[in-house]
């Protein structure tokens, strides 16, 4: 068991002889790490570190910032093992997604600010205006389990960048990835305090560290009730706050589409990671005409969707993070076939031999009803509702019918004909025919799903304030 009984605080680890919170391996629900549960006094004196860092930090050269993300950058790479191994036992994603995934990633969006710095302009000439863009402040950093160091990486990255001085709180559930993060920053040429975490829970540390005054901006992801009262906290003291939060996406298949392509694709990213992603296809929504054979292949794709050990190269569908996780979902399968939709796949319970950990089927609905509860809320598991629809202006209506809006698809032999109905959805990113994530594209969402957007130049704007010098 990993003993990770410490916090960094002001560029040092600081024991804790208090109370602990066990952190467990999804496969087999096992207790793996321990961490600690700590208090205000904590967190406090985290944010006094990171506050006065931030004078001489937000002064750094743009030399200082990139060798210090290349350093980031080397040490990302050199434990990619380590990390992919950790996330993978600690969330379930299958070892051999894990590894391109839950730790190729950071490294990759590490290496994309890296470029992105080169030639970004801190200051700008209009007129007889010089636009200066100068770093928010200390930022306070909330993330969530499911992509627990990636998620991370997106906020600390464009922070470091900014000149921001930083006090993380990781997941819980997920924070062995944050810990290993700390000790590269630790061998990095990063002055002491720009960097801070402190574990503990929400009600605690977290109220503390978005309630600080001395806290200009909070960076969060996670449910959209958290990042609802994170907002009302936030508004008290007029803190900069970028929120990304939940999904409910729509998968929409135009009649001309090849069927079979974009049911398996909807399949496979809803799957993906257990169900257990924000911008997850969630909603297949298909012509009326092609419902049941939208159905059967479904079933198909799930089929193969080998479910076990995640740190077997074999397996294709780990379990779910925790026991509540996986719970709630089980609550929502059988809301569904409460509320009347049809089991086409899955069920209720764990896979065969999946008994030990927190594993739960892939699941597929039919003739599911656009308002009903599986269609509307954010499951975060392997459940996939498949809508039938009238008419193209129907599909549209279904896609934009719920409070989120972060994310969809649309499927067509027109990729024209695809684009206009994907401009149609309110929606921050839609895939068109299966097109490729890009990791320098505004990642964020409409309504509920949040507010500002990571990636790119867009997520290191959300760190800078904007001032105009006339001259």
């Amino acid at each position: 068991m990993n003993d990770l009984s410490r916090n960094y605080i002001n560029g040092q680890w600081v024991d804790w002889n208090g109370d602990t919170l066990d952190v467990h391996e999804a496969g087999t629900g096992e207790v793996i790490a321990r961490v600690p549960s700590s208090g205000r006094e904590e967190m406090e004196q985290a944010i006094a570190a990171a506050d006065r860092a931030f004078e001489n930090w937000s002064e750094s050269t743009l030399e200082q910032r990139i060798k210090v993300l290349e350093q980031l950058h080397a040490g990302l790479k050199e434990r990619s093992g380590e990390i992919a191994e950790t996330i993978c036992r600690e969330v379930g994603m299958p070892i051999k997604l894990a590894t391109a995934i839950q730790a190729g990633m950071p490294a990759t969006m590490t290496k994309s600010y890296l470029k992105l710095l080169q030639d970004f302009p801190f200051t700008e000439q209009y007129g007889n205006s010089e636009v200066q863009y100068a770093p928010v402040g200390v930022v306070g950093c909330i993330t969530p389990w499911n992509y627990p160091l990636h998620q991370v990486i997106l906020k600390i990255v464009p922070a470091i960048a900014a000149g921001c001085t930083i006090v993380l709180k990781p997941s819980e559930i997920a924070p062995q990835s944050a810990y290993i993060l700390a000790e590269i920053l630790d061998g990095t040429d990063l002055p002491k305090g720009v960097f801070n975490l402190v574990s503990g829970l929400g009600q605690t540390v977290g109220d503390t560290l978005i309630k600080h005054p001395d806290v200009r901006m909070v960076s969060f992801t996670g449910s959209t009730r958290t990042g609802n009262l994170i907002a009302h906290a936030a508004a008290d003291d007029f803190k900069r706050i970028a929120l990304e939060m939940g999904g409910k996406s729509a998968s929409v298949v135009l009649p001309d589409a090849d069927l079979g392509a974009a049911v398996k694709g909807t399949v496979n990213n809803c799957l993906l990671n257990s169900g257990q992603t924000c911008t997850a296809l969630t909603r297949l929504l298909v012509p009326a005409d092609q419902h049941d054979e939208a159905c059967e292949l479904a079933a198909a794709a799930v089929a193969k969707m080998t479910p076990g050990n995640p740190l077997e190269e074999t397996t294709r569908l780990g379990p779910l993070a925790s026991a509540q996780q996986r719970d709630r979902v089980f609550d929502y399968i059988r809301l569904g076939i409460e509320e009347g939709a049809t089991l086409v796949a899955g069920g209720p319970e764990a896979p065969d031999g999946c008994d030990q950990g927190y594993f739960v089927k892939a699941t597929v609905f039919g003739n599911v009803k656009p308002d009903s509860r599986i269609a509307q809320e954010e499951i975060f598991g392997p459940v996939l509702s498949i809508i039938p629809y009238s008419d193209e202006a129907e599909a549209i209506r279904i896609a934009n019918g719920t409070e989120y809006g972060l994310s969809g698809a649309v499927w067509s032999a027109d990729q024209d004909k695809a684009k206009k109905v994907a401009s149609k959805l309110r929606t921050g990113q839609v895939t068109v025919n299966g097109g490729a994530f890009n990791p320098q594209a505004p990642f964020g969402g409409f309504g509920h799903s949040g507010i500002g957007r990571e990636f790119g130049k867009w997520g290191l704007e959300e760190f800078l304030e904007v001032r105009s010098l006339q001259l």
